[in-house]
């Protein structure tokens, strides 16, 4: 850039710089606002009323609303602005921002992105430029602009004098280099972006397309707007975000609470249930036995079993009679209580009942039957022999409870009978020799037990029950949504659930995941090329089932940002080995670094990868990824622990972990190993390819993968 140009660039910053100014002192002024109102509300509560407290309560709700955006909104206030084409409705710029704020006279000061007068912002091009002479991005360090870039869309209206800065946003914000978070788009969303973002809120909204075209972030913005459009509705009921895996929602956490948004809930997709927090993975061939639909007909018997060390004989006196059940007479008395579907709980305070009425049937002695009915389930009921014998024959059981059943082999045979095969029964007893604390894959399981046994029925109908008998866990997980929220909308689930690489989901987490949506609107993320999951057809059977029917737009991102062109060339022969036809986005930059592949002697691995790791530490600003098959992990971390201490922007992940993260190097140790491991490997290894921005590296003991690809 010329001197002239530079002195440009300086004046329409200073330019900007001043705009941006008066429009945090009116941040400033409305944040001030909101704490003398919330301060208000305080005071409401000494009035000495039920009244004022409901006036408190409300008040100060809705400042810590109000305060919360402000300060979500702070950093990267005012980040676009319109010259629009003049016009009786255009009167200077439009600005565009993280929030929507007026001046003191009510005047527009700051359009909220999600508004619709903020669309065209995203929509306009210079084949449609709907108005839009120029569209400007500003860049900001705290409350400073430090540069713009502009894009010129209508230079036929374009005044003479109109100054066009830069080389365009999006190019420079793809050359950043990545930290631990994902950080909002929202000055750089693309119109078939936006598209999706304000697709209609009702239904179903599918966002697919390949690896680093945006998806993630896509679907963060579009529960941002659906909170923005419609906020009753959806911070009422609930906004549930679901994700692979741990790693992932906290590489998420930051971009709704950037945008504003603080009431979502974010679930790994092993946290989905309350209470439980799964976060190692099953082997692959034990993975596709539980996710299987199958799994519903054996813990379906499991949940209408009995418990170990259950009595199988009731004997007792009554007034010089024996009174017997055997174990057949239990049995049958059994699928009376469990008739109709019932589930296994909810005749718990039934059973006592039951055991007096079968064994009253069959007292026989004149002396006994002179005393009567009553008399009788008075003395042998509650702390007598028949209610003791009930509490131990027919105790209320835990889905956890149930869940530990199936690493006992008769047991687990026999619930399997007909629906698993041995070698299947084998896969699962023998991942049950080391059993411990649930895997990813067994929390839909303990779910679905939860569902299956059910609750307890209450003596007395609760009143506050809707017209479907809730569970005592969804009742708890609505009254934790309701102390963050206000009021609810009446149904039992969330009101938008959002999930993320649902090629990924088995049929029994599609089940999961389906309990907490039957009324809800969905967004659903993912691309099937990138898919772990080897059954398709069964998957997509349980999602059909999980969303009813629900009208679907489906929408598809076509660019690839993140990773670079030689980058993509590489993964896209790599998953063209296994899957017809994938959806191969177009990768739009160049770094002119090829993909490296060291091949080494096993005893010089260790060497070879610290070595690589330093290079790639030095080379780049930003995180690597070293990715490593499961089996290696505890010794990777052993080799890099000074390393990964030091250099916080150093992680060890199996290749499952890296599903929808970032990284600007990637350094993926023994491929062969990594693609020997599943039927699924090959995609799997697209994914760890495709999580590189920058720089890509692969060490390995062998060439084979390479060998296959013809490199």
């Amino acid at each position: 850039m010329s001197e002239d140009n530079d002195q440009v660039a300086q004046r329409e910053v200073a330019v900007e710089q001043t705009y941006v100014d008066r429009v945090y002192d009116r941040l400033d002024a409305a944040a001030r606002s909101a704490q003398a109102l919330a301060r208000e509300g305080h005071g409401r509560a000494r009035l000495g009323h039920e009244g004022g407290l409901v006036e408190r309560d409300a008040m100060v709700f809705q400042a810590a609303k109000r305060i919360a955006a402000l300060d979500a909104a702070h950093e990267g206030l005012v980040f676009g602005r319109l010259d629009l084409v003049a016009g009786p409705q255009v009167d200077g710029p439009r600005y565009i921002g993280r929030v929507g704020l007026r001046d003191a006279d009510q005047e527009i000061l700051l359009i909220d992105w999600r508004a619709p007068a903020a669309a065209v912002f995203y929509q306009a091009t210079a084949q449609d430029p709907a108005g839009v002479i120029r569209r400007r991005v500003l860049r900001g360090r705290g409350q400073a602009v430090v540069g713009v870039e502009d894009e010129l869309l209508d230079a036929d209206s374009a005044p003479a004098d109109m100054a066009v800065i830069g080389d365009g946003a999006l190019m420079a914000q793809l050359s950043r280099a990545r930290d631990a978070y994902m950080h909002s788009v929202v000055a750089t969303i693309q119109k078939e972006q936006d598209e999706a973002i304000r697709a209609p809120g009702r239904g179903v909204t599918t966002i697919g397309g390949g690896p680093g075209t945006g998806k993630t972030v896509v679907a963060l913005h579009r529960a941002a707007y659906l909170l923005y459009t419609d906020r009753r509705r959806f911070e009422a009921g609930g906004v549930l975000i679901v994700g692979p895996s741990g790693v992932f929602m906290t590489y998420i956490d930051r971009v709704l609470p950037s945008l504003g948004e603080t009431t979502v809930t974010l679930r790994a997709v092993g946290a989905v249930v309350d209470g439980i927090r799964a976060t190692r993975h099953d082997p692959p061939t034990v993975a596709v036995v539980k996710g299987s639909a199958r799994m519903r007909r054996v813990l379906a018997r499991a949940a209408r079993d009995t418990a170990p060390g259950t009595p199988t004989q009731l004997r007792t006196f009554w007034r010089d009679q024996v009174l017997e059940l055997d174990e057949r007479d239990l049995a049958g008395l059994a699928r009376q209580l469990l008739s109709g579907g019932q589930n296994r709980n909810r005749p718990v305070r039934k059973v006592e009942h039951a055991l007096l009425e079968l064994l009253w049937s069959r007292v026989r002695a004149e002396r006994a039957l002179n005393r009567g009915k009553e008399a009788f389930a008075d003395e042998l009921g509650g702390d007598g022999p028949v209610g003791s014998f009930a509490r131990s024959w027919w105790p209320p059981l835990e889905a956890v409870e149930v869940w530990r059943w199936l690493r006992d082999p008769v047991r687990l045979r026999r619930y399997a009978e007909g629906v698993l095969s041995a070698d299947e029964v084998g896969t699962l007893l023998a991942a049950a020799e080391d059993f411990g604390p649930p895997s990813i894959e067994d929390v839909p399981l303990i779910d679905e037990l939860r569902y299956l046994l059910g609750d307890v029925v209450p003596e007395e109908p609760d009143p506050d029950e809707g017209p479907r008998q809730q569970m005592s866990f969804e009742r708890e997980e609505a009254d934790s949504r309701r102390a963050r929220t206000t009021s609810r909308t009446g149904d039992d689930g969330y009101a938008h659930v959002l999930v993320d690489e649902a090629q990924d989901l088995s049929p029994m987490q599609w089940r999961m995941l389906g309990r907490r949506g039957r009324y809800a609107s969905w967004t659903i993320v993912g691309d099937p090329a990138q898919s772990s999951w080897p059954l398709p057809a069964e998957a997509a059977q349980a999602r059909a089932q999980a969303l009813e029917n629900k009208t679907e737009h489906t929408f598809r991102l076509s660019t690839n940002y993140r990773n670079s062109a030689e980058v993509f060339a590489l993964a896209a022969q790599v998953v063209q080995h296994v899957v017809t036809d994938p959806d191969l986005p177009d990768a739009v930059r160049r770094t002119g670094r090829e993909p490296q592949h060291r091949i080494v002697d096993p005893d010089d691995l260790a060497a070879t990868i610290t070595d690589a790791v330093s290079e790639l530490a030095a080379a780049l600003e930003g995180t690597i990824a070293v990715v490593v098959p499961p089996d290696r992990h505890a010794a990777a971390d052993a080799l890099l622990a000074d390393v990964t201490a030091a250099d916080r922007r150093i992680r060890v992940l199996e290749p499952l972990d890296t599903k929808g993260l970032e990284f600007d190097g990637v350094i993926a140790i023994e491929p062969d190993e990594v693609l020997d491991a599943s039927e699924t490997a090959w995609r799997v290894f697209y994914v760890v390819l495709t999580r590189a921005t920058q720089q890509l590296t692969t060490v390995g003991t062998s060439r084979r993968w390479l060998d296959q690809l013809g490199r």
